[in-house]
């Protein structure tokens, strides 16, 4: 299926679902390298994150404990630029490594917020891991530590990522159409 249709909107295929794979290998491998010996906290980011999540965790040989955060600032396929936590971090996370997992940083300014706020836990470390990353978009300077794709900035539906909540459970991620 190359294009398929939500909400009056069409999308055609941009990531197959073997490509996304394949680099998620490629993820779960330098994190398991850059972490060797050490136990880490997985943050999933609700709700687009949970498919990259799922995956990415099971490519990590290390001791991982995995959590939950939700957090939104999208309504529809615009962001709001407001951040508001949903459902918060119930785990201690002092002095602990944590690796944020995301589905998509394109403007920064959920992931400047979740910074900002795990900081003020002390955590011994902070890396973030999303699947995929909008440059042209971003905001801010802060690091993204693992990244899947770079990706230009329109919106992209499916493998987690939704469009008014449709879309979350298709394999590949596909790119709103021109036409």
């Amino acid at each position: 299926m190359n294009v398929i249709k939500l909400n009056k909107n069409y999308f055609e295929i941009y990531l197959s679902q073997s490509r996304i794979q394949s680099r998620i290998n490629e993820i779960g491998l330098r994190i398991n390298q850059d972490f060797e010996g050490e136990e880490v906290i997985l943050l999933g980011i609700l709700n687009g994150s949970f498919v990259f999540f799922a995956d990415l965790a099971r490519k990590i040989d290390l001791p991982v404990q995995c959590e939950f955060l939700r957090i939104s600032s999208y309504s529809g396929a615009t962001t709001t630029e407001k951040v508001k936590t949903v459902i918060g971090l119930t785990a201690d996370i002092f002095n602990k490594t944590v690796i944020i997992v995301e589905d998509i940083v394109d403007t920064g300014i959920s992931m400047n917020f979740l910074l900002s706020e795990l900081s003020k836990k002390n955590p011994k470390r902070l890396a973030v891991a999303t699947l995929l990353f909008k440059k042209e978009a971003f905001r801010f300077n802060y690091p993204l530590d693992y990244v899947g794709f770079e990706i230009p900035n329109k919106f992209v539906v499916g493998y987690g990522l939704d469009y008014d909540g449709l879309g979350r459970n298709l394999p590949d991620i596909y790119q709103l159409s021109n036409s």
